[in-house]
C-alpha cells in the first residue's frame, strides 16, 4: 500500500501571510508638492505651475494615476512609476476651484488631491448700450469675475449714484451685479459705471442708457396711412356708382 504524505503548515502561517500583505498594501503613502495630505495651492495668473506626485514606503515599482477633477490625465510612459509630474500651463482664470488628484494605481484610495486657488483681478463684462422706451423698466447687468471678490459700486455720469427705493433695485452674486431701474425717466439718461474695487485691482464698465420718447399708443403713421386706405375706398365706391348718384339727383 502505497502510503501519501503532504507537507505540514504551521499552525499560523497563513495568517502571518495576510497581516504581511496588508501590511504592504496600507503601507504605501503618497505626497503631492511635499504634502502627504489634501491641501490647497494659491497662485495666481503665471505662465505654468508644476505638480509632483511621489510614492513612499513601498519597496516595489508603483504605477500613479492623475485626474483633473473627475477626468483622467493622460501621462506618458515614463511619467507614471513611482513619481510623476504635470504642469498646468498657462495658469487662467478657469482653473480657480479645479482639484488636481494623484492616485495609486493599485489602490485608488491612496491618494492626494490638491485644490488650486487662482487669484485675480476684477475682469467685466456687459452690454455697452441700452435703448429703453420712456415709462419703461430696464436692467444693467454687470458680470464680474475677481477672486478674491471685490466690492461692487454703481456710479452715473462719474458720480455715486443716488438710489431710489421707490425705483433702484441691485442685486449682486458672486458672478452677477445688477441695477434696475423701474419706470425710467428722461432724467435716467447717462452714463452707468459699475465699479469693483479688490485688494488685486478695480474693474470699470461702461453702460451707456438711452432714454427715447414715448410712443403714442396708437401711432401717427398707421392712423395717418388708416385714414388715406378708408378716403381712397370711399372715392372708388362714388366713382363705381356715379351713374347711380347722378340719376337720383
Amino acid at each position: 500500500m502505497v502510503q501519501r504524505r503532504s507537507l505540514a503548515v504551521p499552525h499560523g502561517v497563513p495568517v502571518l501571510a495576510v497581516s504581511f500583505l496588508a501590511c504592504v498594501a496600507t503601507g504605501v503613502e503618497l505626497s503631492v508638492n511635499n504634502h502627504a495630505a489634501d491641501f490647497t495651492l494659491s497662485t495666481g495668473l503665471i505662465p505654468a505651475i508644476s505638480l509632483s506626485c511621489l510614492v513612499h514606503n513601498s519597496s516595489q515599482a508603483e504605477e500613479l494615476l492623475w485626474y483633473r477633477g473627475a477626468g483622467q490625465v493622460d501621462l506618458k510612459d515614463g511619467n507614471k512609476v513611482n513619481i510623476s509630474n504635470i504642469c498646468v500651463s498657462p495658469v487662467n482664470e478657469s482653473d480657480n476651484g479645479v482639484t488636481f488628484t494623484c492616485r495609486l494605481a493599485r489602490d485608488k484610495a491612496v491618494q492626494v488631491s490638491v485644490t488650486l486657488d487662482v487669484q485675480f483681478p476684477p475682469h467685466l463684462s456687459g452690454e455697452e448700450t441700452l435703448q429703453v422706451e420712456e415709462e419703461k423698466d430696464v436692467t444693467l447687468t454687470c458680470n464680474s469675475k475677481s477672486n478674491p471678490q471685490g466690492r461692487s459700486t454703481w456710479l452715473k455720469d462719474n458720480q455715486s449714484l443716488t438710489l431710489q427705493q421707490s425705483r433702484h433695485k441691485l442685486y449682486q452674486t458672486s458672478e452677477v451685479f445688477q441695477l434696475s431701474i423701474s419706470k425710467v425717466q428722461k432724467s435716467d439718461n447717462g452714463t452707468y459705471t459699475c465699479l469693483v474695487e479688490s485688494r488685486l485691482g478695480n474693474g470699470t464698465r461702461d453702460f451707456h442708457l438711452i432714454v427715447e420718447d414715448k410712443k403714442p399708443i396708437f401711432p401717427k403713421e398707421a392712423v395717418i396711412a388708416a385714414v388715406v386706405v378708408v378716403t381712397i375706398t370711399i372715392l372708388f365706391g362714388i366713382v363705381a356708382r356715379k351713374d347711380k348718384f347722378f340719376k337720383v339727383w
